[in-house]
Parts: C-alpha cells; structure tokens; sequence
C-alpha cells in the first residue's frame, strides 16, 4: 500500500513537472516560444534544470559613491531618491533620464525603449529600489534600464532568497523578459508545484552519502539560503547526473558480460607468427607485448571485447592494432579500421602494406574521396571475404558497406566520432564484433575507468626504443629573428619543419597569429625556389589538402604552415621541428598532440612554443608544464588540475549521449568516482533495479543512458 502511494505521488509530480511552461504566470503563448527557442525550455521540469551560472547578493545596498570603474561591480542595488528626469532626442533616438541621489552622490538611469511604459511609473520625490547593471560615459555612473521598486514595494515583497540567481540570457531573453525576469517565472514555476518533489533515491542511499532531498536541492540551486546550502545543492544535483551515468554504463557492461556472444579466435595462426617473427619493424616495448595478451585473452574468453587502449604519441598503437586484426584474420575473420581523417586512413593503408609486404593478406581503403574504381574493389572485396583488412574512414558506416565475416573492429582516436557514428560499425554483423578502440589523447586512469566503465582499460605507457624525447621550449615574439635562424639551420641539414596556427584568418576578437599572415612571412622570409612551402588547413578542398600533405610527405616542401588539422595523422620522420604560433591559445592535450607529429626519427626534435609577452597564470603553467615533460599522463593530470574540464573535455562530449546540467566528469572527478561505487554497490545488490525503492533509480539509469534515443548496449 505504502509503494502504491508513493508511486502514485511520483506520477503525478512527474506530470507536473511536464505542465507545459505557457501555463506557468507571466509566460503565455509568445514567451514560451521565446524560451524553447533561446534555451530549449518547453516545461516547468525543463526550467527547474535551467540552473543559474552566477548569484549576486540581494541583501547588499550599495551606495552611490560606493560603485565606481575600479570596483568593476557585475550588478549593484542601490537606494536613492528621484530628483527630476529629462527627454533627449525623437523617434527612435528618444533617451529618458532620470537623475536620483542618495546621501553619498548621484547618478543617472536612462532609458532607450519603452519610455512611455517607465515614465509613467517614475514619480519625483519618490525613494526606489534600483537594480541593474552600472556603467561609466566619459567617468560618469550610470545604469542603463535598470530595474526599480517603489521601496513600499520592496519591503513588502516575498523574497526566496537574499542570493538571486542569475540565468543564461542573450539579447532576445533580455528584451523579452528584463534583468530579473527569468528568476520571477522561477519562482512562478515553483510555486505550481505544491509540494515536495518525488526524490529518485533511496533515503538509505541519500544518508549514507550525506545528500540533500532532491526537493531541498532544488529550492536552494534557485534560492539558495546560505552559501553553504547551495554548496550543498550543487553536489546533490551533480550526483545524481553521474549516478544515472555510471548506472548505465555499469548495467551495460553486466549485460555484455552475462552473454556469451563474443566470437572465438581459438588458435594464434600462421599470419600472425609469421610477422611477429619475420615482419615486426622494431622490437615489441613490455606494454605492448602486454596489450596484445590482454587482447588475445578476450578474444578466447567467448565474451565480446569492449577494450579502450590509450597510448602516448608514438607509443605503437597502431602496430598493436595490426597484430590483434591478424589474430583475427587467422581465425577466418574480417577486421577493419575506421579513422576520423582521410590523411590518416591514408596513412595506415601504406603502412600496414609496408608492414605486411608480401604476405597472404588482401587489404583494401574506403573513404568520401576515394575513387570509383578504388570503391568499387573494396565494396566487392569486403562483401566476398576477399577483402580481410578494411581501413577507411566515415565512409565504412554507410549502409552499402558490407562485410562478409567482420569479427575485429579498431576506432582509433575514438573521442572524434560520435556514439551513434561507432556503433553503426558494430550493428555490420549480426553478432557484435570486438572492439578495440584507441587513443593518444591520454586521459588519468582512474578518469578513463570512470568515464569508461562499461570498457576495459589498457594502457601503452613505454614507447619504442631509439625514440629520444623532444626538446621543447618557449619563447615570445622578441626571439623570432632567432627562430628564423635556427629554422633555416635545420632546413640546411635536410630537416623539415611545421608551423602550425589556431586561425585560418585573422580575428577581430582574439589577437592571435593567423595562418595566412604567417603563410606569407615564411613565403616571404624562405623566399623561392630555396625552400617550398606547403600549406594545410581544414577549409581547403580535400584534393588540394591531400596535394600539400604529399609534397610535405615526399620532402619537396621543406616547411608545412597548417592549423591543428595535423594534429592526427601525419607521420613525417624527416620533420624535426614543430613550431606553435600563439601557443597559449591551445589546450595541454592538443599541444602534446601537435609536438607528437616531430620525434618520429632517429633525429632529435624539437617543439618551440611561440607566445606573447603578456599571458594568464594559467597559459604560463601549461607552457611551463610542456617545457618540462613528454609525458602525455602526467600532463593530463596537470590538465585537470589546471583547467578542470580541459581538453579531455571531448572525451565526455563525444563518448555520451545527454545532456549534462550541472556535472562534468572531467571537473568532478570525486563525485564521480563516488557514484561509480555507489552504482557498483547497487547493481550489486539489485542488478535489474527491479525493487520497489530502487523504482526511482531505474528512471534515472534510463535518464543518463541515452537509450531512449538510441540502443547503446553495445557501445564503447
């Protein structure tokens, strides 16, 4: 009896939480339509999740001598008397002033719109409430329409909270709605619900991790009562998105383990031998040895193989990868690659040709810019089984790709495609292939296990041997003549070079160099026919793109100008020096990533970070940080200390399918390994969910799992 009430009761709160947001006071027809075009929200649950990103203090009067340029004050509230107003100009150049004082000094309120609205309420005399923001023309104060309350007003009003939430807004919003607008159709919405809002989790569960009710979150993410209340209310907010998360991705991976559908590669055939002791370019590191095993173990193991494999720039991933697709192929089975980039399947096709040289394996390309006869040989090939090796690109998921026996599926650097991009490779078979997925973005372990919990983690933390680490250094833009010189000197000695730029052209609002100004500096400071110089940017036409890139390959170019387009894929060995114009405008990873393209020879390379003088504490840390280490894990973890999301940022984005409010699982990376244990723990003991009291956190496992829109049962 007792859960049929409470079920009753999460019922009807969850149909309340649908009404509508038109229904809610002071919304209508025409606002609704505002808010679902400028926020998405189409509810009154969509509004309670549309969380404010600041609070100011309500409580707080400022003074008018009080508020001044070097203050630099977001939103004031002040309390002054009206001593007169002023009209100025006609039409739609009409400004209203109003001048107040308090005991401090004075200042003006103007007006550009809606002047017959406010002119009515403005009485001489009279003492307002004035809220909004303060600005300075030629020194002087003033708040250009601000919000204002008869102070007989002011004191008689409720007020939820003395901190006042501020919500995302744009220019549409604020002419909508008015600086404190959004916040009263909160408080309208909140009061519809009449009640306590249903709570997903269990009260055991909430007492044992210290957790606010759901209701209490809520009321005090929008209204805070203390700071230390709204602390409270983040945290509770933030576990149950990660909770919902980790129960999907820990169900998902109790589900795969409990099949025993994953196909059997029972023998280490003679393809395989053959080039470990025939074909191997370079002696295997430890890790790598160590990642093939793990690999052959799940392949024999009759479950299907969800394996995330992370390695540092270099580290011989793709080696790895071969030698797993081998396994495959001596086992009767088809394998492929997908790549995000057309330079880069172009680049393990040559490789993997190179590597296998004449043995008894047929591999084949697909990409968008493949020829016709090229797509054609592959589609027959693969769909025949003559085809064994696929590499390709987007171009493998579309539906005319065909395999006869796919058993083997690599992703390799997986955090660029989408979910549902992945898992249309996976649905090529009736029965799900392996999968092994690779990246050398690295990412902490204990994130990765987190992040990827439905996954198992390996990790190549050795690079090959003969690899000798990269110098790198910075300097500002004082030392260019320098660079120039130290460039021509490596060019002397048959060297190549990159130097690569966040911008394809200039931009007004970030003093950034651009690719097509430094295009022209190296054209100009390298004149012709001395040196070529190549340039490679995401705009340009594929043919021209892939142009650049093989006279870069083949040496006629001597220097490649690009954007980070080059961050994956290009292995040039005679390139030894790497050079990032406004370095501090990349992230840790992606300049680990970038200085990865040099130091692939038996050259010592070099990586040389240009900067301005002027940069953030925290651009000086990660340029400092790269100066120090090679280490791609170490400088993850700097990341998060540093930035919090960081660049790992797109692992979250790419590897999930919802909408995240309040979390990040890059920044909370306490919150959500507590989750992860208490999901563990759960699953445990109810693996289906299926107990009364667990009703609430089966709907929030649906929630965070993204199967409403998509079955992901199978996805890495």
């Amino acid at each position: 009896m007792h859960f049929a009430l409470g079920f009753s009761y999460l019922c009807l709160m969850e149909q309340q939480l649908q009404t509508d947001i038109k229904f809610v006071a002071g919304v209508g027809e025409v606002r609704a339509k505002v808010l679902e075009r400028e926020l998405k929200v189409r509810t009154v649950g969509d509004l309670l999740n549309l969380f404010p990103f600041r609070y100011i203090d309500r409580t707080r009067i400022y003074a008018i001598a009080e508020i001044t340029e070097a203050a630099a004050l977001t939103y004031v509230q002040l309390r002054a008397r009206v001593t007169g107003v002023a009209y100025a100009g006609t039409g739609r150049k009409q400004r209203f002033t109003v001048f107040v004082e308090d005991a401090s000094g004075s200042t003006e309120l103007v007006w550009f719109r809606g002047i017959k609205w406010i002119e009515k309420r403005i009485e001489v005399g009279r003492e307002y409430l004035i809220f909004g923001r303060p600005s300075f023309y030629r020194g002087e104060l003033q708040l250009a329409h601000p919000e204002l309350e008869t102070m007989e007003q002011a004191l008689s009003r409720k007020v939820e909270s003395g901190m006042q939430g501020i919500y995302p807004s744009s220019e549409t919003l604020a002419s909508t709605f008015g600086t404190k607008g959004l916040y009263r159709i909160v408080c309208n919405a909140w009061a519809t619900l009449r009640g306590r809002i249903a709570d997903p989790l269990p009260e055991a569960l909430r007492r044992s991790y210290g957790l606010l009710e759901l209701h209490d979150a809520y009321y005090n993410i929008h209204f805070p009562q203390s700071a230390e209340l709204l602390r409270q209310a983040q945290y509770r907010l933030k576990f149950d998105e990660l909770l919902g998360i980790q129960l999907g991705i820990q169900s998902r991976r109790t589900e795969r383990l409990a099949k025993q559908n994953g196909f059997l590669f029972p023998k280490v055939g003679e393809l395989f031998n053959t080039f470990y002791n025939e074909r191997l370019p370079f002696t295997l590191t430890g890790a790598q040895k160590r990642v093939i095993r793990e690999i052959r173990q799940d392949t024999i193991s009759g479950f299907q193989m969800n394996r995330l494999l992370q390695g540092d720039v270099g580290s011989g991933k793709t080696l790895v990868a071969l030698m797993s697709m081998l396994l495959a192929v001596d086992n009767g089975f088809q394998a492929c690659i997908m790549a995000p980039t057309e330079i880069l399947a172009r680049q393990h096709y040559a490789s993997f040709q190179r590597f296998l040289g004449d043995l008894p394996v047929r591999v084949a390309i697909l990409t968008g810019a493949s020829k016709s006869r090229e797509r054609r040989e592959a589609l027959e090939g693969i769909a025949s089984g003559e085809v064994q090796l696929l590499v390709g690109t987007h171009a493998l998921i579309e539906d005319r790709v065909q395999f006869r026996n796919l058993g083997f599926v690599v992703i390799d650097e997986q955090h660029r495609f989408g979910v549902e991009q992945r898992a249309r490779l996976w649905t090529k078979n009736l029965q799900p292939p392996h999968i092994l997925v690779m990246t050398a973005t690295p990412i902490p372990r204990t994130l990765a296990m987190t992040l990827y919990g439905d996954l198992d983690v390996s990790v190549i933390d050795e690079l090959p041997p003969g690899r000798r680490p990269v110098l790198t250094s910075h300097y500002t833009d004082a030392a260019r003549l320098r660079l120039w010189g130290f460039l021509k000197q490596q060019i002397a000695r048959g060297r190549q070079v990159y130097i690569v730029y966040p911008l394809i052209q200039e931009s007004e609002a970030m003093d950034y160099k651009d690719l097509t100004d430094g295009y022209e500096a190296v054209s100009r400071d390298f004149p012709l026919p001395d040196y070529v110089v190549a340039i490679c940017h995401g705009q340009m036409k594929p043919a021209d793109k892939e142009e650049s890139m093989r006279q870069f390959k083949s040496g006629e170019a001597q220097i490649l100008v690009a954007t980070s387009v080059i961050e994956v894929g290009v292995d040039v060995p005679n390139a030894t020096v790497m050079v990032i114009e406004s370095a501090e405008r990349f992230g840790l990873s992606q300049l680990h990533q970038l200085r990865g393209r040099v130091g692939r020879g038996a050259e010592q390379s070099y990586c040389i970070l240009m900067s301005g003088e002027k940069l953030s504490r925290e651009s000086r840390a990660r340029l400092d940080a790269m100066c120090e280490t090679t280490d791609g894990f170490r400088l993850a973890e700097l990341d998060l200390k540093l930035r919090g999301a960081g660049d790992v940022n797109g692992t979250q984005q790419s590897g999930m399918a919802f909408d995240l409010k309040i979390a990040n699982p890059t920044r909370d990376v306490q919150v959500l390994s507590l989750t992860r244990d208490a999901a563990a723990a759960l699953l445990a003991e109810d693996p289906g969910l299926l107990r009364p009291e667990h009703r609430g956190l089966e709907a929030l496992r649906r929630r965070y799992s993204g199967r409403e829109k998509f079955d992901f049962s199978q996805i890495s």
